[in-house]
């Protein structure tokens, strides 16, 4: 699946590449295997963290896929790692792969990854707010809130991953960000 959204104008200072990125335009791009879970709650409120060190920037908890493992095991993984929510307070609802985005021409996530390519996990979010857990291992998110679908803001991402929240707003929620209204 893919899809852009040219012209968006950033409204904040977010970096347009992962600081861990190095240079070069010689090898043709590889995508990460990555995931990203959207928590929602019986409400139909959805969980968003904002990046630490990065204010402004919210995005769903995510991490790449290890050698070895599914997607499924990675996403719970994360989701342990990153808010320390655990395996028993998550109901997979749905999955949808095939989401892509590049990391700026020319620049590579850990040597190799000049993008990554994620699956995309809609839970059900069954555990308490008492359940998170920012810092279960190392800190990636300052703080984190429950919204409505429709008040999620395409410019609180970076530019160069626009496109997919974009779809993925469209695919699991028939909303456009961009407007905040229903397609």
């Amino acid at each position: 699946m893919t899809s852009t959204m040219d012209g968006v104008t950033k409204k904040n200072s977010m970096p347009e590449e992962p600081s861990s990125a190095t240079t070069s335009s010689e090898l043709p791009t590889v995508f990460r295997p990555n995931v990203a879970a959207i928590l929602q709650r019986e409400d139909g409120y959805i969980f968003v963290a904002e990046r630490i060190g990065i204010k402004g920037a919210w995005q769903f908890p995510q991490g790449g896929v290890d050698s070895g493992e599914d997607a499924e095991t990675a996403l719970f993984r994360e989701l342990e790692e990153e808010i320390g929510v655990r395996k028993e307070h998550v109901a997979i609802l749905s999955r949808r792969d095939g989401y892509r985005y590049a990391f700026t021409k020319g620049r590579l996530k850990y040597g190799i990854y000049g993008g990554q390519e994620q699956s995309y996990f809609l839970c059900r979010y069954t555990g308490t707010d008492a359940d998170f857990n920012l810092d279960a291992t190392e800190r990636e998110f300052a703080r984190w809130k429950w919204i409505a679908p429709q008040e999620f803001k395409a410019d609180w991402v970076p530019k160069f991953k626009r496109h997919v929240y974009h779809q993925v707003f469209v695919d699991f929620f028939g909303i456009d960000i961009g407007s905040g209204s229903a397609i």
